[in-house]
């Protein structure tokens, strides 16, 4: 029998919003080659960079570099990045998630994306996977204040027209829970790229999942209803 979702069982959501890299895709090569590139031509050490995963480029230059440089800083990162999608793959589940709650013309959208990357290096990143686009995107583009500051979600939750307090989100960072929590929605934490340790302690995760694959995502005319896939299929699952 498929186990259940804790506090997630039985509701029924107006929308889901998705985290990007580390939820739907894997983009750690690129990323990891554009800020240790980026780190050299600016002169610094790459270790200055641990622990800022989930924060925008601009909270991490904001860190390492004086104001006058922060503008001509994030359009390098952002111009390095762009130029180098190789290697960003899907992760499992997230193709048959975005795909599942793909909206009909006219019908109220039931998914967004809410990213910590620049509006053009997320059209990048979707372009270069294939996967379904949903009808809102936000990026650091678009917000004052990035993850943990829950402007992004609730950004994202105004532009679908949705209360966010009858929002899912599904991130991987805890800066991004954080956020999702702060902005009154309920979570699922992946671990893949925290520790199941990690994601199990932190007390923004409503339920931790090794994969999107976990799940499945019913579009109803009364909005979305997450469930327990076939627990052969694959991962184990722990709700609180």
């Amino acid at each position: 029998m498929p186990r259940d979702l804790g506090p997630l069982e039985g509701r029924t959501f107006a929308a889901v919003i998705f985290d990007m890299d580390g939820t739907l895709i894997d983009s750690t090569p690129s990323v990891e080659r554009s800020w240790l590139r980026w780190t050299g031509e600016w002169g610094l050490d790459p270790q200055l960079l641990v622990g800022n995963h989930g924060v925008p480029a601009m909270g991490i230059i904001a860190k390492v570099l004086p104001p006058e440089k922060h503008a001509a800083a994030l359009e390098s990162i952002e111009a390095i990045e762009i130029a180098d999608v190789e290697g960003i793959t899907i992760l499992p589940g997230a193709a048959e998630a975005l795909h599942a709650l793909v909206a009909a013309p006219g019908a109220q959208p039931r998914s967004a994306i809410a990213t910590s990357c620049t509006a053009g290096l997320a059209e990048a990143r979707i372009a270069a996977t294939g996967l379904d686009h949903p009808d809102v995107v936000v990026t650091a583009s678009d917000v004052t204040h990035g993850k943990p500051d829950p402007e992004p979600f609730l950004l994202a939750a105004r532009r679908l027209g949705v209360d966010p307090a009858q929002c899912l989100v599904a991130e991987d960072a805890p800066a991004g829970l954080a956020a999702a929590k702060a902005a009154g929605c309920a979570t699922i934490a992946l671990t893949t790229t925290s520790s199941r340790e990690a994601m199990d302690a932190d007390p923004n995760a409503d339920v931790v999942l090794d994969s999107l694959a976990e799940v499945r995502f019913e579009a109803t005319p009364d909005g979305v209803r997450v469930v327990a896939a076939d627990p052969a299929a694959d991962g184990r699952r722990i709700a609180r």
